[in-house]
């Protein structure tokens, strides 16, 4: 695994200004960003997504080129082969649970088959233990199950990276602590890269390898001793 990301952007709301300025390189398989909101966190992982064009710099993961400035590459959302997990997980309230993992299949607008379970799919279902709720809608399952319908839908797709924001942050303390337990040993069995962004430092001790702190647009590398 080897990930360099260097990003600069510009942001101005009305009279706000905000200089992102993050640059780091990690061969770790499991990357946090860590800091307070507002820090710059999302900015860069959606730049990393394909979601947000950098006016600078150069994002490579594993060799693979995603975006460079200086030599007109950027490769659209759909080809960067990344997986992102939204704080709120972005589910399809009018899809069911085998639904939206099999979303990322589909080509075209017809959606999944609602009582169908694709092999791919099935995989996803079985790991992440949803079996009971395949036929169940996102307003009908605890957050818990909403996650993993998440992250499995995000596995479909086979990527070679997985960006988790916040991953957490919608969980109450009690169930934040298990899907921390879940997600490590998941991460850890299947070995898929990952990139999480977190305010939390137990997000840190349970999730990352490696620790970048970033404060006010600019990355560093994070110091457990310290505290922040």
């Amino acid at each position: 695994m080897s990930v360099y990301i260097h990003v600069r952007k510009q942001m101005t709301s009305g009279e706000q200004r905000f200089a992102l300025d993050v640059a780091f390189q990690s061969s770790a398989k499991r990357i946090a960003l860590f800091g307070p909101s507002g820090a710059g966190k999302s900015l860069t992982l959606r730049a990393v997504a394909g979601l947000l064009r950098p006016d600078s710099g150069r994002i490579e993961i594993n060799g693979r080129v995603l975006y460079d400035g200086e030599a007109g590459v950027c490769l659209p959302a759909q080809s960067r082969r990344v997986a992102y997990l939204f704080q709120d997980y972005a589910l399809f309230p009018h899809l069911t649970v085998a639904q939206n993992i099999a979303f990322g299949l589909r080509r075209g607008w017809r959606n999944p088959p609602r009582r169908e379970v694709s092999p791919q799919a099935q995989r996803w279902v079985d790991a992440f233990e949803l079996r009971a709720i395949v036929g169940s809608y996102p307003s009908e399952i605890s957050g818990g199950q909403k996650q993993r319908v998440a992250l499995a839908r995000a596995l479909m797709l086979q990527p070679d990276i997985l960006l988790l924001d916040e991953p957490f942050s919608a969980l109450d303390a009690q169930l934040r602590g298990k899907m921390r337990l879940e997600l490590n040993a998941l991460q850890r069995q299947l070995d898929v890269p990952m990139l999480v962004i977190t305010h939390d430092p137990a997000d840190v001790d349970a999730l990352a390898d490696e620790v970048f702190e970033v404060r006010e647009g600019k990355v560093r590398r994070y110091d457990a001793d310290v505290g922040v």
